[in-house]
């Protein structure tokens, strides 16, 4: 059985739609034009680091035990989390995986509902559905921003640079685990939901700066259980590999740049594994272009970025195109469980009592097998990604759209598949 603090069960009053306003600007302390002006949050900057397998990580504060988790530990406090996510039952479940098993009966109660389609992995940004400048900034931890200078730094009050979209770490209100953050990249250009160089970029340095193997980041593209078209990664700590992370790889590839990239072994989810590299830039861009190939070609997909920022799992997935052609299990429908990045990697969020009790090693990998390509889906896919990556590094053209063509074409109501040749689907959440 896995322990983690305890603390008192709040409920958030930021998140009410009824809540009593205040006298400042829309009444909601938001981050948006009406409440930004004269604001200020925490700024916590890192120094730039241009190879992370070689150069020691060292911060004057320590970044996620004291700095990340503390100011968590305060959002507790104030009452801003809609339920106490330390009350929740988590244990290993036997077998060889590892997998581990948790029992969250009020999540999928109290999270938000999707509010977009699922069958487009690009779709515009959408001011009128939930996005994050409607947050309190009262959730915002931190702002976290890179420096020119030789040592990272952290000022209690730093104003809000609306020139300079700032990322900001913010407080998940719906936590799977203990210190369960959001990094949203350059907030206030409220992008959507897709990965591009710079974003996967500053996901990485987090990773790096935190310096912790416990501390992972993970994402989920639209179509593959993100609920929310605003770009951002999510992050937590837990103090147990996940079953990903010691899933057997074969090598594949060694790109130009020294990245290597394998493919997972005996693991119920097919995907790619990307390390080393000359510096982080390097693993960061075979990484973007690898997920940008999968936007453009309208494969949802999900991303871990593990050990400190010095390995990342790309892993395309079809569960969701499965469900609405009514091709999933019945058993594993009533689950209610929607595998996103953590159950595909190995942390299974179970909303039935039932489910917690019964969880086997092979339920779990019953459930994730639905989410895999097949083997020769995955094929194409992996040449998909490598003739992206070549174009990459090679500075040709590719026949991929850009992501601007991509929504204008959504805008217009262009039609695209889940997948070159399959029919397109729609999901109901």
């Amino acid at each position: 059985m896995l322990r983690i603090k305890r603390v008192p069960t709040m409920v958030s009053n930021y998140q009410k739609d009824t809540e009593e306003q205040q006298q400042v600007g829309c009444g909601r302390n938001c981050l948006r034009s009406c409440c930004l002006p004269g604001a200020n949050l925490p700024l916590y900057t890192f120094k730039k680091v241009k190879n992370m397998m070689d150069e020691k990580m060292e911060s004057p504060v320590p970044f996620l035990d004291s700095l990340l988790l503390g100011e968590w530990e305060d959002r507790v406090q104030r009452g801003l989390f809609r339920y106490d996510v330390t009350a929740c039952e988590t244990k290993v479940i036997p077998g060889q995986s590892g997998f581990i098993a948790q029992l969250n009966e009020g999540r999928h109660l109290k999270k938000r509902p999707t509010e977009f389609r699922v069958d487009k992995v690009l779709q515009p940004f959408d001011g009128s559905k939930f996005n994050f400048t409607k947050v309190g900034q009262e959730e915002v931890l931190f702002q976290f921003e890179e420096t020119d200078g030789d040592e990272a730094q952290f000022f209690p009050s730093a104003p809000i640079d609306t020139e300079n979209s700032p990322s900001v770490v913010a407080i998940n209100v719906s936590p799977i685990e203990y210190g369960h953050v959001l990094l949203i990249p350059r907030i206030l250009e409220c992008l959507p939901q897709s990965i591009d160089h710079k974003s996967l970029l500053l996901a990485i340095q987090m990773a790096a700066e935190a310096g912790n193997p416990y501390f992972r980041l993970g994402y989920n593209s639209l179509g593959a259980f993100a609920t929310i078209n605003h770009l951002h990664f999510q992050a937590y700590y837990l103090a147990v590999p996940f079953p990903i992370e010691k899933a057997a790889t074969r090598k594949i590839s060694n790109l130009d740049n020294e990245v290597k990239v394998s493919e997972l072994l005996n693991y119920p989810v097919r995907g790619l594994v990307f390390e080393g590299g000359n510096d982080m830039l390097a693993l960061s861009d075979a990484v973007s272009d690898s997920c940008i190939c999968l936007q453009d070609n309208n494969i949802p997909y999900n991303v871990l970025i593990a050990d400190s920022g010095k390995r990342v799992f790309v892993l395309p997935q079809c569960y969701a195109e499965k469900q609405a052609l009514g091709e999933v299990n019945p058993e594993l429908l009533d689950t209610q469980v929607n595998p996103a990045v953590w159950e595909i990697s190995g942390h299974m969020v179970l909303k039935r009592k039932q489910d917690y009790e019964e969880a086997s090693e092979e339920n779990a990998w019953r459930l994730l097998a639905e989410v895999s390509l097949s083997e020769e889906r995955f094929q194409e896919v992996k040449d998909l990604i490598f003739e992206s990556i070549a174009c990459g590094e090679d500075g040709c053209e590719t026949s991929t759209r850009s992501l601007d063509a991509e929504l204008d074409a959504i805008s217009s109501g262009a039609d695209h598949s889940l997948v070159p040749g399959n029919q397109e689907c729609l999901v109901q959440q």
